[in-house]
């Protein structure tokens, strides 16, 4: 089942219905990736893995190790939209990934990028 995705002003038609945020967090310069599913009820994050510890980057109590990442599925139901800052100051864009492309959002400052399923009102 495809799904639709609205991101920088642009809809995105995804195949699996699934995509992959990543970014650099901007003080402990570790990666971190979730995996999202676009769902009827909106954006559900389905994992998230984050290539390290440090400030504000704690992993929760049942994550585990896994080649290098600490892995867990963050607690939280479908939302309407994701919000992203584009500051330009953090030295990494945000990288959407779905369907074997890539998609750097963010990267210069501006609005914020807001990612939400093409079936969610606005």
């Amino acid at each position: 089942m495809s799904a639709c995705l609205f991101a920088a002003g642009k809809a995105l038609t995804l195949a699996s219905g699934l995509f992959t945020l990543s970014w650099i967090h901007s003080v402990e310069k570790l990666e971190w990736r979730e995996t999202w599913q676009v769902t009827p009820a909106g954006l559900q994050i389905m994992e998230a893995r984050v290539k390290g510890s440090g400030a504000g980057m704690e992993p929760p109590p049942d994550a585990r190790i896994l080649d290098g990442w600490w892995v867990y599925v963050p607690k939280l139901g479908p939302i309407p939209e994701l919000r992203l800052a584009a500051s330009g100051a953090t030295g990494s864009p945000w990288r959407l990934c779905a369907d074997g492309r890539c998609l750097d959002l963010g990267a210069a400052p501006g609005a914020p990028v807001l990612l939400r399923s093409c079936s969610v009102a606005r």
